[in-house]
């Protein structure tokens, strides 16, 4: 009876126990990583489970019934249940719209799945140039962004997005890495990059409010996976000038000033037998060099994901002198404490050191005449004298250009710089749906410099003729020092939470909601000028010497801390798979405005339409993509002029002297506000080979910040920043790529991009602007301005005289005025005759890029160009008095026998800016050409991997412009600074580079 009811029960407890067993087991990628989210379902017994962080899952099911596992990226497979642990390796989809993920801000989003513009390059593109500065690698990879570099070691490239939108205001984007909002990447290496997401559009950009409006990119940097591994990157290469401007040697200078004296000296200033012919450029410049080499270990176990890497670039500049070095250490960590709490921790640091040389040096080399020598004989340094006609150490000077070699040798600079960021990551899963994530950023930044001038070496190599026993002790230095530090602290603090959520397996839901502080720290700034210090540094800061009375200056700094508090939310929804919508709103609340405008509010709304999940596309071959966007947004722009009261003091009124204010302050300033709409088209045709992207928008900013005059009546003469403007920037961008697999040993690409963007000042209010002016050439000459005229104008036009040629008659040169006659500059009006003549930014960036494997080998090319901008040579148009000229211009100029030229007859007083100096800032570049070998080694190997390449950086360029480089940078001030001027500018580089990449 006993084992009857014993058998009994099991006969009724056992279907109980095989529908409700526990199967447990594991999903993983083709690396063996866990796929964290994978779907496991089993039908029959009508349940299912996600896989946890690790790929874990445990799911109530029958041994052998069929479990489905699916995840998106993934290809979904079907596998019998089995009573012991089970291992699933899923294998990546052929569907690369559903693979790939894009990083936004506070989050990651499916790219399908996105309603914005998010261009996304990998670190393999970010990589494969071979640069410091990882903005310099993306030049021509992402349509609407415009890189502009310079090759001074050290130098930060200008990248902007979409145009600018700011006339006075900063026009650079925000960084963010790995969650920490930062101004500059020159302390990242390269190499620690795993993604580089540019965010474009209002839909995307409006999670960050104030500080949006130039567009934002998100950094990631490397994290660790799989087993344990050593990769070591090491290469080295050498640069050369890309163009070099030929300049007229001694006989073609001679020939061309005596032809320009000939009025004082009619029988020729200069003999036709000069003992010297120096080519200054090649005297200041050399071979430039550098390396770099990385090291990175990696790897992760059950618990814990590892990245440590160290890396060491060195370069030596083209300039004799200009030394750049910097060393960075990164430590990404992520440890997982339990099931449902995983802590992220990332730290790095890096020292750079420069000794950076005067850029002028450049223009000196190009304008000082080649008769004069680097050094006489005796060993003095050669000077523009003369002596009967032959340069000698005594005479009459002919110009008044320094010996570019002097400014080299005696330039004693030093400057150092390290930065360490860091920051922790909180990850917390309250629920299978609902996470919160705590993150805190910091970094600290710290900067050293000197500058040593030794002001007696200097005043003898002016005059060889000069004694040290006549130099002017008591009223002038025999040395000069200069100390600077400048040091800050900034953090972010960020507490937010995301629920995600399928409903009714057709709503799909995520919501972000969050609070932010940032805290920009008080910059402390110490600049300290002394004299006659002893020349051996040791001596400089001696414990217990009163070194007061040699300090000559002092400035010491603190700028304001700025904090910024925000509340942030974005909802997105996907609906039946195919339709989505993105609606963000930011709440922004900064220290740097008045009470009444320090809070705004910055929301915007995206949507898409996936349209080839509609059943009318379903049969239509050839079509595996098609996706329809839209955005509307506003967004911020905090890097604007603030207000300073300015006083004026030692003002006498009726005998008595007093102090009164001399500036006027706008209570309403606050950040420039940014509206924009944009909409774009997604697709993928021909089996994903062919995929493009199309956008368009409309992107204005209502209240930009100018300076205006005060009414004539206040008695305030100076100006002051208030919202009277708005600048629009309006256009289109295009992407498109081709990949195909020949064979299973040979694949290749074929990309490219192109985008048009028209920048306009559209309107003002009903103000008198103060006249900005812009485009200094330093002999008195402006290029640009900025003021009521400008409207209906780019911002950085230049304003410039219309220059109308040669007057057949005398050689001079002639110009229109406002009257469209032909007048000579003696005739001009600055106020009447000066013309807009187009500006220096373009209407229109390109990017090419072409590339093949075959078995082991890889080769690829990439291209950049622009269109529709400006530059002026501006240190052509810098003529004084007996400068060198180019060679071009020396055997082709106006004489009684040559009337016909194309340049006017020699000359030698200041010529007026116009546009015979302005010309076409067009070029097509060759960026990069890579060609790679991998070895045919075994994984098992120590050596598991080896590929051996060779680049070519900047090889070939086609451009209009007859200086060195049509990207001219300058001081990166559009309106009122030099940028789009050549003068003091550094050449652009061609670089080639021999390395490896190891792995063990």
């Amino acid at each position: 009876m006993k084992n009857f009811i014993f058998s009994f029960l099991a006969l009724l407890l056992l279907p109980a126990y095989m529908s409700g067993q526990t199967i447990k087991g594991k999903v993983l990628d083709s690396s063996g990583m866990g796929v964290p989210g994978a779907i496991i379902s089993a039908p029959e017994s009508r349940t299912s489970a996600d896989a946890d962080f690790d790929g874990n899952f445990a799911i109530n099911a029958k041994v052998g019934e069929t479990l489905k596992i699916s995840m998106l990226g993934f290809d979904s497979v079907s596998v019998p249940a089995t009573a012991g642990a089970m291992t699933i390796t899923l294998k990546e989809s052929g569907d690369t719209a559903l693979k790939e993920v894009v990083v936004i801000g506070y989050g990651t989003r499916k790219k399908i799945d996105n309603t914005s513009a998010v261009s996304s390059i990998k670190s393999e593109e970010i990589t494969k140039m071979k640069v410091s500065n990882a903005s310099q690698a993306i030049q021509g990879k992402a349509a609407g962004v415009q890189v502009a570099t310079s090759d001074e070691p050290g130098s930060k490239p200008s990248v902007v997005i979409r145009g600018v939108g700011t006339a006075l205001g900063g026009r650079s984007p925000l960084y963010v890495v790995d969650g920490m909002p930062t101004d500059n990447i020159n302390n990242i290496n390269t190499n620690d990059i795993t993604s580089y997401e540019i965010l474009k559009d209002a839909s995307a950009l409006a999670i960050y409010g104030t500080r949006g409006a130039n567009g934002v990119i998100m950094i990631t940097t490397k994290a660790g996976k799989g087993k344990l591994t050593v990769d070591i990157d090491s290469y080295a290469g050498f640069r050369t000038p890309l163009k070099k401007v030929k300049m007229a040697d001694s006989a073609q200078y001679v020939q061309y000033s005596n032809a320009a004296l000939i009025k004082d000296y009619p029988s020729g200033r200069f003999s036709a037998n000069q003992p010297y012919n120096t080519n200054w450029f090649d005297e200041i410049t050399r071979t430039g060099t550098y390396t770099q080499n990385n090291v990175s270990l990696s790897g992760s176990s059950e618990n814990i994901k590892y990245f440590l890497s160290a890396g060491n670039y060195e370069e030596k500049g083209i300039l004799n002198g200009t030394d750049y070095g910097r060393n960075t250490f990164r430590s990404n960590n992520e440890f997982k404490i339990s099931d449902r709490l995983r802590l992220t921790q990332n730290f790095s640091v890096s020292s750079i050191k420069n000794t950076p040389k005067p850029l002028s040096a450049f223009t000196s080399a190009y304008r000082q005449s080649p008769l004069v020598p680097v050094r006489f004989p005796d060993g003095k340094y050669g000077v523009p004298f003369d002596s009967n006609g032959i340069v000698s150490e005594t005479g009459n000077s002919f110009n008044s250009v320094g010996n570019p070699v002097v400014a080299l040798d005696y330039a004693n600079e030093q400057q150092q710089t390290v930065i360490l960021q860091g920051g922790l990551k909180l990850d917390f899963d309250i629920t299978k749906s609902l996470k919160f994530t705590s993150q805190f950023n910091a970094e600290y930044y710290t900067y050293k410099q000197y500058n040593y001038v030794d002001n007696l070496a200097l005043w003898l190599a002016a005059d060889p003729s000069r004694v040290a026993s006549g130099y002017d002790t008591s009223s002038l230095n025999k040395n000069t020092l200069t100390r600077s530090r400048d040091q800050y602290f900034n953090w972010n603090l960020s507490n937010y939470l995301t629920y995600n959520k399928v409903f009714g397996e057709i709503h799909d839901v995520e919501v972000t909601a969050g609070i932010e502080s940032n805290v920009t720290g008080t910059r402390e700034k110490l600049t300290i000028d002394r004299k006659n210090v002893d020349p051996n540094s040791n001596y400089w800061s001696l414990e217990g010497v009163n070194v007061a009375s040699s300090v000559t200056g002092y400035k010491d700094e603190a700028l304001n801390q700025r904090r910024l508090a925000s509340y942030f939310g974005r909802f997105q929804y996907k609906l039946m798979d195919r339709y989505l919508l993105t609606g963000t709103l930011r709440h922004d609340g900064s220290s740097q405005f008045s009470k009444d405008n320090r809070w705004g509010t910055f929301p915007s709304v995206g949507l898409g339409w996936i349209v080839t999940k509609e059943s009318f596309l379903s049969d239509v071959k050839g079509l595996n993509l098609l996706k329809l966007r839209g955005s509307w947004g506003k967004l911020g722009n905090q890097n604007v002029p603030l207000n300073v009261q300015s006083f004026t003091s030692g003002l006498d009124y009726n005998g008595v002297s007093g102090i009164t204010i001399n500036s006027q302050i706008d209570p309403n300033l606050s950040w420039e506000i940014v509206e924009e709409s944009s909409v774009g088209l997604d697709f993928e045709v021909l089996d994903s080979r062919l995929k493009g992207t199309f956008d368009v928008y409309d992107k204005n900013t209502n209240n930009a910040i100018l300076n205006v005059k005060p009414y004539s009546t206040s008695g305030i003469t100076l100006e002051s920043p208030t919202h009277v403007g708005e600048v629009s920037n309006k256009g289109y961008e295009i992407s498109l790529r081709w990949d195909d697999k020949i064979t299973d040993n040979l694949s290749y690409w074929v990309g490219g991009n192109f985008s048009h963007n028209k920048n306009e000042l559209t309107s003002l209010k009903n103000v008198q602007l103060a006249t900005t002016n812009g485009g200094s050439l330093g002999n008195g000459q402006v290029t640009k301005i900025l003021d009521n005229t400008s409207v209906g104008r780019s911002l950085g036009s230049f304003y410039i005289y219309d220059y109308a040629g040669v007057d057949p008659a005398n050689g001079q040169m002639l110009y229109f005025n406002a009257n469209g006659d032909k007048v000579a500059q003696g005739a001009l009006d600055q106020n009447r005759d000066r013309k807009y003549m187009g500006s220096v930014l373009p209407t229109a960036n390109y990017g090419v890029t072409l590339g093949l494997n075959y078995k082991n080998i890889d080769f690829s090319v990439d291209g950049y160009g622009t269109g529709g901008a400006k530059v002026y040579n501006g240190k052509k148009a810098q003529r004084f008095y007996g400068e060198n000229i180019e060679a071009s211009l020396a055997t082709d100029f106006w004489t009684p026998t040559n009337t016909n030229a194309s340049n006017p007859a020699p000359f030698n007083q200041v010529p007026v800016a116009s546009n015979y100096y302005l010309e076409s800032a067009d070029f097509f570049r060759i960026n990069n050409i890579t060609l790679g070998y991998k070895l045919p080694l075994n994984e098992d190997n120590f050596i598991s991997f080896c590929r051996i390449y060779v680049n070519a950086m900047n090889p070939f360029i086609t451009q209009k412009f007859s200086g060195f480089s049509p990207e001219v940078l300058g001081d990166g001030e559009l309106v009122k600074g030099t940028q789009g001027v050549e003068l003091d500018a550094y050449p652009a580089l061609r670089s080639f580079v021999i390395g490896a990449n190891l792995k063990f």
